[in-house]
C-alpha cells in the first residue's frame, strides 16, 4: 500500500524576511514558484505524484499566502527575492535544483536563472516571460500595475478577486467546473491587499528587469509550456524557444493561461518528461 504523503510547513526567515515553505519528497530538488495573487497551494494536486521521485520546495512569493509583507515594495525585487531563494537553497542544503514558474513565477525563474545560474539545473516556465524589452513599454505597465496596486488597496481583495476572474487572460477558466473554480478563488482570496500591491510594485513586469538580450546565455534546459488560447504568451515563448539552445515548448491545445488547472494531467506529464530526461543527462 502506497504510504500518505507527508507534506511538511516552514517558515525560514532569509535576509530579513519570513517566508512560508512547503517541503515533501525525496530525490533531486525542484522548487515551485506560483503566480501572482496564487501561493505555494496552487501546486497541491501535483504534490502526490511529484513527490513521490522528487524533492519539493513550494514557496510563499513575499506579500503572497503566509509569507510577510515587506515594509518597502522594493524588498519584493526580482533581484532580492532570486537571493532570497539563493538563501533558502542554501537553508535546504541543495546546491542546484531544478525551477518550475508560472507566470510571475516563470519571470521569477528566469530572472534566477539569469541572476545566479549556478543554483539551476533545469527550467519549467508556464505562461511566463522574460520581461518587456522596450523601456516605454515598460514604463507605461509600471504605471499600469501601480494603479492596480493602488485600486487594490482601496477597494479590497474581493473587489480585486472579482476583477481579475473576469480579465480575459483567464476567459477559458470559466469552463472549469464550479468546484475547481471555487478552489482557485479561495487561494486568491486568502492573500492580502497590502501584500498584493507590494508585490505588484516591487515585483511587476513594468520594473522588472528585460531578460530578452542575455536569453541566449542560458544554457540549461528550458521547458515553456503555454496554452494554444493564449496567443500572447504562445507568442512569447515562440520568441524565448528561438533564442535557446536547449529548449523545448509544449502548447497545450484547448487551454489558456493556467494550463496547469485546465489540463492538469498533461501538465503533469509534460513536467514529468522534460524533468526525467533532464536527470538523465546530468
Amino acid at each position: 500500500m502506497q504510504s500518505a504523503l507527508t507534506v511538511k510547513e516552514r517558515r525560514y526567515r532569509l535576509n530579513g524576511l519570513s517566508y512560508h515553505v512547503e517541503l515533501a519528497g525525496e530525490g533531486p530538488p525542484l522548487l515551485l514558484l506560483h503566480g501572482f495573487a496564487g501561493s505555494a497551494a496552487i501546486w497541491r494536486p501535483f504534490l502526490p505524484e511529484w513527490a513521490r521521485s522528487r524533492r519539493i520546495a513550494a514557496v510563499d512569493l513575499p506579500g503572497h499566502g503566509r509569507t510577510d509583507v515587506p515594509r518597502n515594495p522594493a524588498r519584493c525585487s526580482m533581484e532580492n527575492v532570486a537571493a532570497d531563494l539563493c538563501r533558502l537553497l542554501d537553508r535546504l542544503s541543495i546546491g542546484r535544483t531544478a525551477v518550475l514558474g508560472y507566470s510571475m513565477g516563470g519571470r521569477l525563474a528566469l530572472s534566477l536563472a539569469m541572476l545566479a545560474p549556478e543554483r539551476v539545473s533545469a527550467l519549467v516556465v508556464e505562461s511566463g516571460s522574460p520581461g518587456i524589452a522596450d523601456a516605454g513599454e515598460r514604463q507605461a505597465r509600471a504605471r499600469q500595475d501601480g494603479e492596480l496596486a493602488a485600486r487594490i488597496e482601496r477597494d479590497g481583495i474581493e473587489a480585486f478577486v472579482d476583477h481579475w476572474e473576469n480579465l480575459p487572460l483567464f476567459a477559458s477558466a470559466k469552463r472549469l467546473p464550479a468546484p475547481v473554480r471555487e478552489s482557485l478563488r479561495q487561494i486568491r482570496l486568502a492573500n492580502r491587499p497590502e501584500g498584493l500591491a507590494a508585490s505588484l510594485r516591487g515585483m511587476g513586469t513594468g520594473v522588472q528587469p528585460s531578460w530578452w538580450d542575455r536569453l541566449p546565455s542560458l544554457a540549461v534546459p528550458v521547458q515553456f509550456i503555454a496554452g494554444e488560447l493564449d496567443e500572447k504568451f504562445v507568442r512569447i515563448a515562440e520568441r524565448m524557444q528561438a533564442l535557446l539552445p536547449r529548449a523545448r515548448l509544449a502548447v497545450v491545445p484547448d487551454a489558456g493561461h493556467l494550463v496547469h488547472v485546465e489540463k492538469p494531467e498533461l501538465f503533469a506529464t509534460i513536467v514529468r518528461d522534460f524533468l526525467d530526461s533532464t536527470d538523465k543527462e546530468a
